[in-house]
């Protein structure tokens, strides 16, 4: 299951996370988020316990998709030791997400 990451726990739930984390920014209304959404529900299904899955509702959290300069989504940013080490904008398929997350173990 993907996590709901938000501004006000964003620092704590991913920058200062001990495994990686990939985020998902996204919004209700867009129709290639929604086409990724099931993708990144079974990855944080199939890692769980080895990398952090989640999703960022690019509305509810302006000051995060501000600082991560978020001007497209669906975006993927992909998270380790604190920092960006991987960016990927637009649909993708499942496999695509994964392959970049296992760069990251």
């Amino acid at each position: 299951m993907a996590i709901h990451f938000t501004d006000v726990e964003f620092e704590k739930d991913v920058l200062q996370s001990d495994i990686p984390v990939i985020v998902d920014f996204w919004a209700e209304w867009c129709g290639p988020c929604r086409m990724i959404g099931a993708s990144i529900e079974e990855l944080g299904n199939d890692y769980a316990g080895k990398v952090k899955v989640g999703k960022l509702n690019v509305d509810e959290n302006p000051g995060v998709t501000t600082k991560y300069g978020i001007r497209n989504i669906p975006t993927i940013l992909f998270f380790k030791g604190g920092e960006v080490v991987e960016r990927h904008v637009g649909a993708v398929p499942k496999r695509a997400i994964e392959e970049k997350l296992l760069k990251l173990l």
